[in-house]
């Protein structure tokens, strides 16, 4: 895969995230896929239909969402993603009552992506300690 054609997958998929389409989102992926929500409960899922409930909670917790890339790395196949994370949190993202708060924070995701340029492997870092920082205190 080219720079773009990636550039384009993790576009689509980060599309679907904002309009909280997880129908969407699970089309960006492989059928054997690999998600990995780093500190998520669940761990590691695999298989297209596992990270369902991550997204459905998600969905849920963080609104009005809005990603932008800082900078994006490529190898053969794969991509790393240092993005920030941009909206309001109405739900309890990651365990905390965002009683609707503004949020922003950093993510890190590392992408591989199958020869069909569906996302095969998701591993993402979420900057749980700005999240803290931001809803923890009020």
């Amino acid at each position: 895969m080219t720079h773009e054609d990636m550039d384009r997958a993790l576009d689509e998929h980060f599309g679907f995230e904002m309009r909280d389409d997880v129908e969407g989102v699970l089309a960006t992926l492989t059928d054997d896929v690999e998600h990995d929500i780093v500190g998520w409960p669940t761990g590691p899922t695999f298989g297209s239909a596992a990270p369902r409930g991550f997204y459905e909670a998600l969905f849920t917790d963080l609104t009005d969402g809005e990603v932008t890339s800082q900078r994006r790395l490529y190898g053969e196949n794969f991509m790393v993603d240092d993005s920030v994370w941009r909206g309001s949190a109405p739900g309890r993202p990651f365990g905390i009552d965002g009683k609707g708060r503004p949020l922003s924070f950093r993510l890190l995701h590392v992408i591989e992506f199958a020869e069909s340029g569906k996302i095969k492997r998701e591993n993402v870092w979420v900057d749980l300690a700005a999240i803290q920082q931001q809803l923890a205190s009020a």
